[in-house]
């Protein structure tokens, strides 16, 4: 913040009699980040008509025009709805995460909740609410958007909560004993304590969230649902439009074009983001070498953000007094042990018995319609699916946990090769599927083998962003001390580096596991003009379900995908959750 500058003005006989408060004029810093909220607004305001545009479903378009003079107006329209997409999710994981880490009670239930709505693909989403959102907002596109927003949100907002989530539980007791000393209130607290605490991981993991939202736009944006196609303006319509016509030429445009966004997205907003973090790094010595970011030294250096913040100091200042008589904040263990052991009883008979009705209701459903039976065949071919989550999860932690490590923990690295990873990570890999397709036509490579690879393309990054985030987070005086110690080769990795990055790892783990069986939707079904590949699994399973709207066997698919996910999440992750929790937190 720029000081105020106090002038000396002379009075009788020499001496100054009063002094003048003056500030700093007009600085060439101000008009430029005025000139971008301008533009900014501008473009918003440009944009909010196309949102509520007329719309019938029966009339709706089931393509875009794939002329290339649209794509600036398609790039617009995709960017709003990744920013809103984000915002939610940034709101849903506040409250979310924030409830499953301090209430005892609802974790047990939010958790496994949070495993299934990780484990449900978008369009099994999207399958349900398409016609909820247009009946909405009847005969405005508004409800359609507000559709392909909601997609795009539950590609982003799992990964940011069990991130968020994890940070809460792995506080430093110091820091919480503090926060009770200072008698602080939980709305204090929360944004003193808990998103400082959380917001490296939390800002890291929103930028790969923000890249896996990438993958799932053309589907978000061209929503094939009840033997029905709708299709927003957007670069992901765009390229399923041309990938429908054969029309490789307007894919490289729209790749180039994607190149062009996700360069832009990075410099302008998450090379600042990440930057801007570093402030809530907990260490006794100061890091060699910090992100830099042009964008945020420009925003530092205008007192135009300080301009617009200041009218909301007084909001801040009386929420903090409301939230007074709502309690102080304190540790969430601190709960009376009978009186917890109780209401846990009549807590969990109450959502089990929520949990067996709509079981009973669903099976119900299944049996009138498909049958029970179908739920063995979507196992079997769910099988295959499995493995090939398995398979890319070993090849990814073997590839990219090292090289993770030397990006995160060199900051000299980290600089250049940030903005690359983040190019290759938020790039949507299904953009380049025709070209993979034509690949194993020509070379004959089976489907069900050249799956695995298109699935890596979208979920391996996690692993890696995570590591990246994890082997970043480690203090400084940690590194130090290994150094002086001369601590190398196998004993540093196996007592020091790996322990510091295993939560991270964890959390990058179950998210790319959860990626990866979302990805299998768009990875086992792919098409390039007359060329369509089908894979044996159960993304493949689902997408047919949900192209033709066959209703019952989206339920059964998105049940069995999430008893794999869950399943999988209990059995290993859960573990490896707790043993992080216990064992490795810093």
């Amino acid at each position: 913040m720029r000081e105020t500058e106090v002038v000396p003005v002379a009075g009788e006989g020499g001496f100054p009699s009063r002094a003048v408060w003056r500030r700093p004029g007009l600085r060439w810093v101000d008009v430029l980040v005025a000139a971008a909220l301008v533009a900014l607004l501008y473009g918003l305001l440009r944009l909010a008509p196309g949102l509520n545009a007329p719309f019938l479903p029966g009339q709706a378009p089931s393509s875009v025009s794939t002329d290339p003079s649209h794509l600036p107006y398609y790039a617009m329209r995709s960017l709003l709805r990744m920013f809103a997409a984000l915002v939610a999710s940034v709101l849903f994981t506040f409250v979310y995460a924030t409830a499953a880490a301090r209430l005892r009670r609802a974790e047990r239930v939010l958790l496994p909740v949070l495993d299934i709505l990780q484990s449900v693909p978008v369009l099994g989403f999207l399958s349900v609410t398409v016609t909820a959102f247009i009946n909405l907002f009847p005969g405005s596109e508004l409800g359609l958007e507000c559709a392909s927003i909601f997609a795009i949100f539950t590609a982003m907002a799992w990964n940011m909560t069990f991130a968020f989530y994890y940070s809460l539980t792995s506080q430093p007791r110091d820091l919480d004993e503090g926060s009770r000393v200072m008698r602080l209130t939980k709305w204090q607290r929360f944004w003193q304590l808990d998103v400082p605490s959380g917001m490296i991981p939390l800002v890291w993991n929103g930028m790969m969230s923000f890249g896996g939202a990438w993958f799932f736009l053309a589907a978000s944006e061209s929503i094939s649902v009840l033997n029905h196609t709708y299709a927003l303006p957007g670069m992901g319509s765009y390229a399923a439009a041309a990938i429908s016509k054969g029309d490789l030429g307007g894919v490289g445009i729209a790749v180039a074009v994607m190149v062009l966004m996700v360069i832009g997205v990075n410099v302008v907003f998450w090379r600042p983001m990440v930057a801007w973090s570093e402030r809530f790094r907990v260490e006794e010595s100061e890091a060699a070498e910090r992100p830099r970011s042009l964008v945020l030294d420009l925003l530092r250096r205008s007192s135009v953000p300080e301009l617009i913040g200041r009218p909301l100091r007084p909001a801040g200042r009386a929420l903090e007094r409301w939230t007074r008589p709502f309690g102080l904040a304190e540790h969430p263990l601190a709960r009376p042990a009978v009186r917890e052991r109780t209401g846990d009883v009549f807590f969990a008979g109450a959502v089990a018995v929520l949990v067996l009705f709509g079981a009973w209701k669903a099976l119900g459903y299944v049996q009138s319609t498909v049958g029970l039976g179908e739920f063995g065949h979507a196992f079997a071919v769910g099988a295959a699916t499995f493995g090939r989550v398995v398979l890319l999860l070993i090849v990814a932690t073997v590839v990219w946990v090292p090289i993770g490590v030397w990006i995160g923990m060199n900051p000299k690295v980290t600089r250049f090769a940030q903005p690359v990873v983040q190019v290759l990570a938020s790039f949507p890999a299904n953009f380049l599927f025709p070209f993979a397709t034509a690949l194993f036509v020509a070379w004959g490579i089976s489907l069900d083998i050249g799956s695995v690879l298109l699935m890596a393309l979208g979920a391996q990054w996690y692993i890696l962003f995570n590591v990246i985030a994890g082997a970043s987070a480690i203090p400084s005086d940690l590194r130090e001390a290994m150094t002086g110690f001369q601590v190398g080769g196998a004993l540093r990795w196996g007592s020091f580096i790996l322990p510091a990055i295993f939560p991270y790892y964890v959390t990058g783990g179950i998210t790319a596991a959860g990626g990866a069986w979302n990805a299998s939707i768009v990875a086992e079904v792919v098409a390039y003009g007359q060329h369509h590949l089908t894979a044996t699994g159960l993304g493949a399973y689902i997408a047919q379900a949900t192209s033709t709207g066959d209703f019952p066997k989206i339920l059964v698919g998105i049940v069995v995908m999430a008893v794999y996910v869950v399943g999988l999440n209990r059995l290993l992750w859960r573990r490896l959750y707790r043993l992080a929790e216990s064992r490795y937190a810093m």
